[in-house]
């Protein structure tokens, strides 16, 4: 009976000395674990990442190579503070600095609408406070999201000569991606034309310092061309183009290698952009090529997917239909075709008819400008005489026309379209006829021909003919005397101080009354297009400032909505609303209420902010994201950048129309 409870008693004795054996295992490992992390811990967050550190039981060996015996001294005792001292060992060996090896210093900027951002690792001599005061000085306030690092390390040769040229190199580059070594600088960027392309590639390569390898990647986004449009004459004289479009610079090439059979000159460009109405723009012009290579000639124009085709007056009918009627087939579904066989010229000997009406407008080089010829009724001759008078200007015009009543339908449309194109050249010629308008005359601009292209395929109509002769004359364009930026805003300013801009109440919608003040700002425009200006937004005090602030930004958005419907070109425009602030007179008065809600623009400086002129002083920048600093007025002035005064708080009882 004794036997078996000897046997419990020695079995319970040997359990519960491996539970006390695996207990305390467990307890050791977590001594470890938690031991080893804390010290750890300790030292990377004094910035000791050189140390390492090992559990060796309940022991702890920290290793690694310390740059000095200072550096050791500090992490055994940092160490020993953390864990038991007992419990150390060290084996940390002594680095010399000079014998680690340098990190790769490099440095990312990345600059867009939202801001720019710097990414890299820069050495501690340069500091990232001095790379943030020339980064703040190039771009003009703009946001700056900085993630730099440094490492005390010597600088490696050209690094301040690579990190002077990218960092000088980023405020002509709104859109672009530096990255830089000490040998090295690659560019990434994007610009707004082609000749800004050339320019900034020259400029880059020629600034650029030596023993540092410059990589360009710069791009110029396509021209949006609106209509898409295509001209092509073949008569007597030869085959030629008055305009040319391509959507891609492969149906460029097949569009001039078909253009060649023709006749047409070796040296004719096709300008690529965006807008083509469809895919297979090439597939429509190549058979529409043809077309007029088997009429021996005519007159193809291509306004988006319209096409117009007029064949030569000798045509035969049946040749006309058959040709027609295989072009039909063979254009892509887009596409719509307006084939005109003119009548035959009158054979000799026949009997005269009465000369057709015509009329003639001259423009001399020196701008003045006589109109002769015939015109329905007094009212549309009234029209006419008034729309050359806005292109012209009234003391530069002569008006000998006279009255006949049996004229073709739209001929005073064909006349005010003429007009239009005439006013686009230095000095001309135009013939309007019943089927045929002509301008003839010299330019300044070289694209002045495609704009008057464009503008006669939209506005004339499928079954007139006309005929464009424009030559570029490069000595025009360098006579043209242009605007300073200055006259571009008192030219402006001084349209809205005869008649402002006038909204709805509390509303930004413009008034239908002030259509004739934007369409004036928007000839005014129309050499100004290089100047960087803001529109800035008005309003009276009534109403609470902070509506006032949103109202004013909308109505300055509403005008630059407005001049681009009005073709003009806003890359270098920005909207702006100031609210209340700056009142140029009383806003107890009606009056006063009245003249503090209004549009104005002004200049703004290659660093975006407002110019600094003899009746303005600096103020903020014009861009959104910008800090909210008002412009100068005509009658007050405004503080300085940085020191505009927060608007004092109203009653929000208090209303009113703005």
């Amino acid at each position: 009976m004794q036997k078996p409870a000897i046997f419990i008693g020695a079995v319970a004795i040997v359990l519960a000395a491996g539970g006390s054996f695996l207990g305390a295992r467990l307890i050791a490992n977590y001594v470890e674990r938690s031991s080893t992390r804390r010290a750890e811990t300790a030292l990377q967050n004094a910035g000791y990442t050189w140390a390492r550190v090992q559990a060796d039981g309940l022991l702890l060996r920290v290793s690694g190579p310390a740059p000095s015996e200072v550096a050791r001294f500090k992490a055994l005792s940092l160490l020993k503070s953390t864990v038991s001292a007992a419990r150390v060992r060290d084996t940390i060996r002594i680095v010399s600095a000079n014998t680690l090896a340098p990190p790769l210093f490099s440095l990312e900027l990345l600059r867009n609408d939202d801001g720019i951002s710097l990414i890299g690792l820069i050495p501690k001599q340069t500091g990232s406070a001095h790379v943030l005061d020339q980064i703040k000085a190039a771009s003009g306030g703009a946001k700056i999201t900085n993630m730099l690092e440094t490492a005390d390390f010597p600088k490696p040769k050209h690094w301040d000569a690579a990190l002077d040229f990218a960092l000088g190199s980023l405020g002509a580059l709104p859109r672009s991606k530096i990255s830089l070594t000490a040998d090295k600088v690659a560019i990434t960027a994007i610009t707004d034309s082609a000749a800004q392309k050339r320019q900034i590639e020259a400029r880059l390569r020629a600034s650029a310092p030596k023993g540092i390898v410059l990589a360009l990647k710069i791009t110029a986004p396509r021209p949006v061309i609106t209509p898409f449009s295509l001209r092509l004459v073949k008569d007597a004289t030869g085959a030629r183009f008055d305009s040319c479009s391509a959507d891609t610079a492969e149906a460029r090439d097949a569009i001039l290698a078909a253009a060649r059979s023709l006749g047409i000159n070796e040296k004719a460009a096709c300008t690529v952009g965006l807008g083509t109405p469809s895919p297979r723009w090439k597939d429509a012009v190549v058979a529409a090529f043809k077309a007029v290579k088997a009429l021996h000639g005519g007159e193809l124009t291509f306004s988006d997917a319209d096409i117009t085709l007029i064949a030569p007056e000798q045509t035969e009918q049946a040749d006309f239909d058959r040709v027609t009627y295989d072009l039909e087939q063979a254009l892509p579904d887009v596409f719509s075709l307006h084939a005109v066989l003119p009548p035959k010229p009158a054979k000799p000997g026949a009997k005269a008819k009465a000369p057709p009406p015509e009329f003639l407008v001259t423009k001399s080089p020196e701008g003045l400008v006589r109109m002769r010829g015939r015109l329905r009724n007094a009212r549309s001759r009234l029209s006419v005489h008034n729309f050359a008078a806005s292109i012209f200007g009234a003391a530069n015009l002569h008006d000998s026309t006279r009255l006949n009543a049996n004229l073709p339908d739209g001929w005073p449309v064909r006349i005010m379209v003429g007009l239009q194109g005439l006013g686009k050249l230095h000095n001309g010629l135009l013939t309007i006829g019943p089927r045929l308008v002509e301008l003839k005359g010299r330019t300044g601009r070289p694209e002045a021909k495609t704009e008057i292209t464009q503008l006669f395929s939209q506005q004339l109509g499928d079954g007139l003919r006309y005929k464009i002769d424009v030559s570029y004359d490069a000595s025009l364009h360098q006579q043209k005397v242009m605007p300073t930026p200055q006259q571009c805003v008192d030219r402006i300013n001084g349209i809205l101080k005869k008649k402002q801009i006038v909204f709805g109440p509390a509303s930004a919608r413009i008034d239908g009354d002030s259509m004739a003040t934007m369409e004036k700002i928007a000839e005014a425009m129309s050499d100004c297009a290089d100047v960087h200006m803001e529109i800035a937004g008005y309003t009276d005090s009534q109403g609470r400032e902070s509506m006032n602030l949103t109202l004013s930004q909308s109505r300055a958005e509403a005008v630059l909505d407005t001049l681009l419907s009005l073709d003009v070109l806003t890359n270098n425009l920005t909207a702006k609303g100031y609210g209340e602030a700056d009142p140029i007179a009383d806003n107890k008065t009606e009056e006063g209420r009245k003249a503090n809600r209004r549009i104005e623009f002004h200049l703004i400086g290659a660093s975006g902010a407002p110019a600094a002129t003899p009746d303005s002083t600096p103020s903020g920048t014009a861009a959104k994201t910008a800090p909210e600093t008002a412009p100068k007025s005509a009658a007050s002035a405004k503080p300085a950048a940085g020191n505009t005064k927060a608007p004092s708080k109203k009653p929000e009882t208090k209303h009113g129309t703005n």
